[in-house]
This record gives structure tokens, sequence and C-alpha cells, in this order.
């Protein structure tokens, strides 16, 4: 039996102009109840989804559609047992997917939204299964790694309110809420989750409150804070680092405390050494984590620019003591003035808030997914992407590229629309599974 799915750039009742658009990147995850793929699209289209049987197959017609340049497929997993894709005609796109077992799927296409363009979205429900549920819980990651851990601060508390707004809003009470805002939605996000220093209105003293994502072994700590000024014009929300004299200063407390000495940083005792060895070890921790801070940093600033005005074009620096941990990658946020009337509206709206806690989010994720953690789910699906691809580097010919990954120069050649054995220096190749 075939079944048809039709679908079209129709979204909330309102006809959108279809042209030539492009796929962009497939990715799927597996949950509980059903299996989601979901297609970067760079604009509205016209598709069809149908099912064959024997063996159970589900194919995607894209009309007017190529792939883009640097289209990748996540790995099949879930109800999907492969996924292959190519032209279909002169101007269509055809996918299709190798099913386990019988689906039923569902299908919609959804608009820009924040941090993403247009989704072509297919679910896909066991036929055996109940009806469709309408949330599908966090996939959990394999067995075989770790989430990555983010600490997240709400900034002061308890008799510290921070600073205090025109209309009387304390900073305690709106770090308090876009911390667990971000925290919320960390947690559902693969491969993450978070810790809170506070979860109610009491006061942490700062070098405690780093001390906790330390005694967490979290993988950053992000310290939440609404900034205010003299002057009520001052706006924009801010991304902090510690200063390199923080740093040095902080090293110095830690080489004359016997007590930290005798704790780890990057997992080196400094006790047991003489002081020029754990001088050079502590450098060594400071550095990289240092390094981190800053990498982290830039990719929630650009983040947080896309959804407001940053104070400053670049991350700053300054010698915050709640940004002194040595091994514990560190930035603080300041989410807007709480000083200026029209941003602390901004900071007591809730959808506001999560647009903000959405934009530190996404610099994180953006950052773990290019210097992902080993052991984490980030390093596995890094690992699984890089098993994917070929950057072909010199000397290196089609046919060479072909035995190293145990393929067929033809394979290559189909899985890449290679019209010759040519390829040249910098080149990426989609190396064909199975």
């Amino acid at each position: 039996m075939t079944r048809f799915l039709l679908g079209s750039s129709l979204l909330t009742g309102v006809a959108l102009p279809v042209h030539a658009a492009e796929l962009k990147a497939l990715r799927v995850w597996a949950g509980p109840e059903y299996t989601r793929a979901v297609f970067d699209v760079s604009g509205p289209v016209e598709y069809r989804v149908f099912e064959l049987e024997k063996p159970d197959r589900l194919v995607l017609d894209v009309q007017t559609s190529t792939f883009a340049a640097g289209y990748a497929a996540a790995e099949a997993n879930g109800l999907l047992k492969a996924v292959r894709s190519g032209k279909h005609g002169k101007r269509d796109l055809r996918v299709v997917f190798d099913l386990a077992e019988g689906v039923r799927p569902k299908s919609f296409l959804l608009p820009p939204a924040e941090k993403f363009g247009y989704r072509l979205v297919l679910d896909l429900y066991p036929e055996t299964s109940a009806q469709p549920v309408k949330t599908v819980a966090k996939a959990l990651p394999a067995e075989t790694s770790r989430d990555v851990i983010i600490s997240i601060d709400a900034g002061h508390g308890g008799d510290d309110t921070g600073a205090i707004g025109a209309t009387g809003t304390y900073e305690k009470v709106i770090t308090l809420a876009v911390a667990r805002e971000l925290k919320r939605i960390v947690d559902n996000e693969q491969g993450m989750s978070a810790v809170l220093t506070r979860d109610s209105d009491f006061f942490i003293p700062l070098k405690d409150r780093y001390q906790k994502a330390r005694d967490a072994k979290a993988d950053l700590f992000v310290s939440v804070h609404a900034d205010a000024f003299t002057k009520s014009e001052a706006k924009g929300s801010s991304v902090w680092v510690l200063s390199p004299r923080g740093a040095t200063n902080e090293a110095a407390r830690w080489l004359a405390d016997r007590e930290n000495r005798a704790d780890l940083v990057g997992g080196v005792s400094l006790d047991t050494r003489d002081d020029t060895l754990a001088a050079v070890l502590l450098d060594l921790s400071q550095g990289a984590t240092m390094e981190a801070s800053n990498a982290v940093a830039s990719q929630v600033h650009a983040s947080m620019r896309r959804v407001g005005p940053t104070h400053k074009a670049h991350v700053e620096r300054a010698n915050f003591m709640v940004l002194r941990s040595p091994d514990v990658p560190s930035i603080l946020v300041e989410t807007a003035f709480i000083s200026n009337p029209a941003e602390e509206r901004r900071l007591k709206n809730p959808a506001e808030r999560a647009k903000l806690a959405e934009a530190i989010l996404d610099g994180i994720r953006n950052y773990f997914r290019m210097t992902p953690p080993p052991g984490t789910w980030f390093a596995q699906e890094d690992n699984r992407t890089r098993a994917s691809r070929h950057v072909v580097t010199r000397g290196e010919s089609l046919s060479g590229i072909a035995a190293q990954h145990g393929t067929s120069v033809a394979a290559l050649r189909s899985a890449n629309k290679l019209v010759q054995d040519v390829v040249k220096v910098g080149d990426v190749l989609e190396i064909p599974q199975g």
C-alpha cells in the first residue's frame, strides 16, 4: 500500500511564494515515542511524502530544490535504518528513508524563528503506537557518552539585591528568573545538563559560587546579571571574561593557600609540587581555561547581538571574583541595563527573558559543537560527522581516498555528484556509508 502526504508553504494560513530552495542539513533525533527528522531549508518548499512497503520506506520529494554545497545528513537512528538522497528529475530532490518498521508520518514546515531559518519537519510514529503525543522527551545520550555540564549562577540574592531598576525591580529577581529559564532549556537540549548555584532567594559568597561549579565538575560556568549605570540611557547586553590581572591575582592566592594547593587544578594536585612546578602547572591550567572562556564568550556575545543591542561590539574583561575559577571556563553575562526603563520592562517580560536565555544557549551550543569535550555526546557526534566526510589534502587522488575509506571510486563520484575523477585541495567529500 502507498499513502501520500502533500505539503506546501502554507504557514498559519498565509501563502508564501515558493522559489528554488536549498536543503542545507538534516538532523535526526530518536525519542521514546517517535523519531524526528528536520531539514534546514533556505525558504518555503513544496513537497510530498509517501510510504512504500516490502521493505518499509518513506519517500520525501522536494520540488524545485537543490542540495546546498555543505549539505550534511545526520546518521540514521531510532525508526530510521538509513537515509539516501539524490536528484529526482531535472528540478526536484528525493530523500528515501529506510525504516525499521512501518510508521505513521506527520510533516510540517516551520517558519524562521530567532536562531533558525525555515525547517521541514517529519515526525515518524511507530504504526503500532498510540496516538502521537504533543511533546517529546529529551533523547538520552548514548551510554558511552556524558552530558556537558553547565553551572548557571544567578547573580546576587538574599540581602544582596543587586541593582534596582527605575520602578523598583531587583536585579536578584531578574537573574534568578533568567537562570531558571536557561536551566530549563539546557536540560531539554541533547547532550547538556545544567545545575544552579542557587534556586531561591539567598546569598552565596562569590568564591563559593565558582566553587560550586568546580564541585559539580562543570564544563562551563555562566554567571547571570543585569547591569546598572548612573545614566539611564545606557543600554545593551554584554559578555565578560576574567582579565589577565585577575588571573594573576588568583594564581598568587592559590599558590599561597595550602588548602587550595591540596585541591585539584586541571586534574593535578599542587600540594605535592615544589613552588616552581606548581606555578607552571597552574599557569598552564589557567591559560587553557582563559582561552576556552574567551572562545565561548565570543559565541555567546555573537548570539546576544542577534536578539538585541549589545553595550560593546566585543567581549569585555574585568577582575570579577566570580570568574576566577582556575580550571572551569567562566563567563559573566549582563543581560541588559536594569537602570534603563525600557530595558527594565524587557527584563520583566517572561517572553523577553526567554529570548535572552535562548541566545545564551545558542552561543554555548555553538562553542561545544566546535570544541567538544572528550567523552561527551558532542564529541561522539563530532566523530560521526568526521567519519562521514573527507577533506582533500595535497597529493591525494579520488582512488586513494576511496581505498582509504573502503569504498569505490564510482560510489564516491555518485555521492558527490562528480563528473570527473579530479579533486582539489580543500574539497570536502561525502563518504558513502555501507
